[in-house]
């Protein structure tokens, strides 16, 4: 067998996992939590069709929300490190690298600080995620402004400026904590440690909206991406217009990642492992990266939450701690067992 038909079998057997994977998580996140709900219910629920008791009301209108919402943030997240990955040029790099996610923290602590609370507009939408909405994108737009000049937009510089908006907006959240009372604080500690407690339909189908932009982009950008990982020069020399790439992916990186953290909080690692364990079993073509991506990064928030919401039943635990535990070790195990594909 070629390694070209070896890798499409691997990439086959990829779809059909994930999606199977994706498929339980769901049914998971309906069933499991502080009530059990056994899955003939789920879909005699889903149907439409009558439940005994409450189990109805809880799967339609606390637990349906809440695992699109789920799966929509983990989606949009590793759909947007795979992008990130592709124009960095680096299996390693993640949506946090461009301030976004510093931006939002500055402006959701700000937003607490001022005593935001729910506003009328978008479904709901509170203070605080439209504080974080703002504070990404304007942070985004800082780092692109200072990395652009009349040579086009810097990798490299973009990177850097990067790294000191987020330490710029790590002493702004502190000095913003400094001044907080004991309740802003806690709001403040728990937004930024992710949560899906607010999710509500309207919610949900905003996020997925902005998942199916990112998935649609994907079919002009994934050939780009796959040409530039040859080279800024090669690309060029191949007819990609690379500037223009770079623009469009940090908008849609910027509006991913800027309205993911917006509905849930600063949640940690789902851009970084996914796309890189995709990459290593399906290979760096984006063509079925990115819509694997996409498929793992669902299947983990899912997972996660619903692990956040049963292990310390009625107690919830915020999801981007339990991404970052469970995630960690299991991307250090992967990286010692393929180390040689990372190199």
């Amino acid at each position: 067998m070629s390694p070209a038909a070896r890798r499409q079998q691997r990439v086959t057997l990829a779809s059909w996992a994930l999606t199977v994977l994706l498929l339980a998580s769901f049914l998971a996140a309906l069933g499991m939590g502080a009530v059990a709900i056994a899955p003939a219910d789920i879909i005699q629920a889903l149907l439409g069709q009558s439940v005994p008791g409450y189990s109805g009301d809880i799967i339609t209108r606390i637990r349906l929300p809440r695992a699109c919402l789920a799966a929509g943030v983990g989606a949009t997240l590793a759909v947007c490190g795979a992008y990130l990955q592709g124009l960095f040029r680096n299996p390693l790099a993640d949506p946090s690298l461009i301030g976004v996610t510093a931006g939002a923290s500055v402006g959701a602590s700000l937003a607490i600080l001022l005593g935001g609370g729910t506003l009328g507009v978008l479904g709901g939408l509170s203070l605080v995620a439209v504080g974080a909405f703002i504070g990404g994108l304007l942070c985004v737009w800082l780092v692109y402004r200072v990395a652009t000049g009349v040579n086009g937009t810097s990798v490299a510089t973009m990177l850097l400026m990067g790294i000191a908006v987020t330490a710029l907006a790590a002493s702004l959240t502190g000095l913003m904590d400094y001044f907080a009372d004991n309740e802003m604080l806690r709001r403040m500690s728990l937004w930024r440690m992710g949560g899906l407690d607010g999710a509500s339909g309207s919610r949900a189908a905003l996020m997925l909206g902005v998942l199916a932009v990112l998935l649609l982009s994907m079919t002009r950008c994934a050939r780009q991406l796959n040409t530039l990982l040859l080279g800024e020069s090669q690309a060029r020399h191949l007819g990609v217009n690379v500037e223009r790439l770079k623009t469009q992916l940090i908008i849609l990186v910027a509006l991913g990642v800027g309205v993911s953290v917006a509905m849930a909080g600063s949640i940690a690692f789902v851009g970084l492992v996914v796309p890189h364990m995709v990459r290593l079993w399906a290979g760096p073509d984006h063509r079925a990266l990115v819509p694997l991506s996409a498929l793992g990064g669902a299947s983990l928030l899912l997972l996660a939450d619903t692990l956040a919401r049963v292990v310390l039943s009625p107690t919830e635990l915020p999801v981007g701690l339990v991404t970052a535990l469970v995630g960690a070790p299991f991307f250090i195990v992967l990286l010692r067992q393929h180390r040689e594909l990372v190199r």
